[in-house]
């Protein structure tokens, strides 16, 4: 899935979810459609370099102004060739000239901006552009919102897709800003490079014969169409086996500049001494290998300009870590079926690439793409998102990915929504506490915990509530008169615990929605902060727990819950723990505003005592 986030937001008045594209924002529709239709060009022109240059962060910029009679036009466009040239930004404000004063950028992803690098934003700047808009912030951490403030501490206007422009019209080119960097993505949210797995099989599913011949099973088309996914790679990983089979070159062959590293897994090193892999005159090769394995052999690569690294236990994971330590972005997986179920299992495969050839060669001994994963039911079975059918000349090709594309906005929550909902924290400084089950270090910040309150009920009377969550759940169903809408209310007032209270509530949401109050999701977020501050002012502990928490990130770690927690992948929009930020806040406001006044009373009483 990928997420979106929410723009800033002020607590504690009432909250429109805005996190399901569901209505646009005050631009209009027209407007909103240019605005996509430009980034989306942005996107597609950052991925113009790609296989002719070694894999970098893909910027493109687009400077759209209006012409004299009043029709949008590109005034510029850019982008970024290569890690070291000219940004995008530069390219388009130099091609736009004086149309720049008064026109919009539009930029797939948010610029580089530190100490090292300020041009991409002083090149707008300084041209007149007024508005910007943003597909993603960047992904890393270290420059990640640091252009957005800069561009807005300049007087520009700052939109930012699925923040400040939310609609149906702009949801797909999101999705093209994701994808053109979804190695920058994937490497900033798991720490290792960009992973796909590539193979060709029969329609019988098998990528060679009984006696290892494979050459070939796809076709021309496909094996061009192989050639450009390795020039979008930094390496190319293969298996021992599949040197010793097909001896192959690994090589890019499309024309392009940029060849791919070639690597080699092999615990053993039970590898031929002559191999074309071992040719590094233009291309260089990698042997990862075991600690202690085959010494002379070592050497022998060593002696042909082979790269032999030992590793203490061999296996994909490793590999990729070292490999992102290498600043890897992205990795091609062109291996047997043994190697390839092992990546898999390793959770470091990202995507799928699967050429499916129109031929059957049967053969209960043929080999298959994927090896043992240890499934015994078709329910454990992988399925692939955002699946792609393609054909490729006679061949099917077959893409999606096995893990979604990390969309890293906001980080839990962005850092300038941190910033906003509590000064205290240090963007890109920050550390983060994470919290969802009770018995966590930080588990009284659920709204499960055990802390009752003091509220009014459905008829005004005050009220002990077990919990957090049994008053908010409750209170979807205020207000309505229906029997059975009371009935449910009922029913979790006395319920018995947090979990239980939660699932009467959730429950009946889900199959009588026409019990719960029209205004529930504007109010829901009231509801749920009015709770908060009802039980961290009831409990001097809890309120000094969470003021002790000060200049950290708080998440609600909740897997599911997307509304009130931060998701698996950091998907989710962490309102819980935005709403526990806004209180540590007022918290610490009001005890510096209580001090203050205690040491304006103990110095005008000092005063009266010294009159004579």
């Amino acid at each position: 899935m990928m997420a979106f986030s929410l723009a800033p937001l002020n607590f504690p008045s009432s909250t429109v979810c805005r996190a399901s594209f569901t209505s646009c924002s005050s631009s209009s529709p027209s407007s909103l459609s240019l605005d996509a239709a430009y980034i989306k060009r942005a996107a597609e022109l950052a991925d113009r370099s790609s296989g002719f240059t070694a894999p970098h962060p893909n910027f493109g910029c687009v400077i759209a102004t209006t012409s004299g009679t009043g029709e949008r036009v590109v005034a510029g466009e850019g982008y970024l060739y290569a890690q070291g040239t000219t940004p995008a930004e530069l390219q388009a404000v130099e091609a736009a000239g004086e149309r720049c004063r008064g026109a919009t950028a539009y930029l797939n992803m948010e610029p580089n901006h530190y100490l090292g690098d300020q041009s991409a934003v002083s090149a707008l700047v300084q041209a007149g552009i007024s508005r910007v808009v943003i597909g993603i912030r960047h992904p890393l951490q270290h420059l990640r919102g640091k252009a957005v403030r800069a561009f807005r501490s300049e007087g520009l206007l700052v939109d930012v897709l699925g923040e400040d422009l939310q609609c149906k019209t702009v949801e797909e080119c999101l999705k093209s800003c994701l994808l053109v960097n979804a190695p920058l993505l994937y490497r900033a949210a798991c720490r290792v490079p960009f992973s796909v797995l590539k193979y060709a099989m029969t329609l019988d599913g098998k990528i060679a014969t009984s006696s290892g011949h494979a050459s070939w099973i796809s076709s021309k088309k496909s094996r061009t169409r192989v050639f450009e996914l390795r020039g979008r790679s930094d390496a190319v990983i293969v298996g021992g086996n599949t040197v010793r089979q097909d001896n192959p070159r690994l090589t890019a062959r499309h024309g392009g500049g940029h060849l791919p590293q070639r690597i080699v897994m092999s615990k053993s090193l039970d590898l031929p001494e002559v191999a074309n892999l071992w040719d590094v005159t233009e291309v260089p090769t990698m042997v990862a290998t075991q600690r202690g394995a085959k010494r002379s052999f070592q050497k022998l690569l060593a002696s042909k300009g082979v790269e032999v690294v030992e590793f203490e236990i061999l296996n994909p994971k490793v590999v990729m870590e070292y490999l992102y330590d290498r600043g890897c972005l992205s990795v091609l997986w062109e291996c047997g079926g043994t190697l390839a179920a092992s990546a898999i299992s390793s959770g470091i495969v990202h995507k799928v690439h699967a050429f499916v050839a129109p031929k059957i060669i049967g053969g209960k001994n043929a080999p298959s793409p994927v090896g043992e994963l240890g499934m015994v039911e078709m329910s454990q079975a992988l399925e692939l998102i955002d699946v792609q059918y393609e054909q490729v000349g006679p061949d099917m090709l077959v893409s999606g990915f096995l893990h979604p594309v990390p969309d890293l906005t906001p980080v839990i929550p962005s850092m300038d929504e941190t910033s906003a909902i509590d000064p205290t924290v240090s963007p890109y400084e920050a550390s983060i506490i994470f919290f969802y089950k009770t018995w966590d270090p930080y588990g009284a910040f659920s709204n499960f915990s055990l802390h009752p309150i003091c509220l009014p009920d459905e008829n005004g009377d005050n009220y002990s509530w077990p919990s957090v969550e049994h008053y908010y759940q409750a209170y979807k169903f205020v207000g309505l008169d229906d029997p059975a809408a009371r009935n449910c209310l009922k029913e979790i007032k006395n319920a018995k615990s947090p979990e239980e209270a939660a699932r009467l509530g959730r429950k009946t949401q889900r199959q009588r929605p026409d019990l719960v109050r029209s205004d529930w999701e504007s109010v829901k977020t009231d509801i749920m902060y009015r709770a908060l501050k009802c039980k961290f002012s009831t409990y001097p502990n809890l309120n000094s727990m969470l003021v002790s928490t000060v200049g950290s990130v708080l998440v609600e770690a909740s897997p599911h819950d997307l509304f009130w927690g931060g998701g698996r992948d950091g998907e989710g929009l962490n309102y819980l723990g935005r709403l526990l930020m806004q209180l540590r806040s007022e918290f610490l406001s009001d005890s510096k505003s209580n001090a203050a006044d205690n040491s304006t009373r103990r110095q005008e009483g000092n005063e009266v005592r010294k009159s004579p």
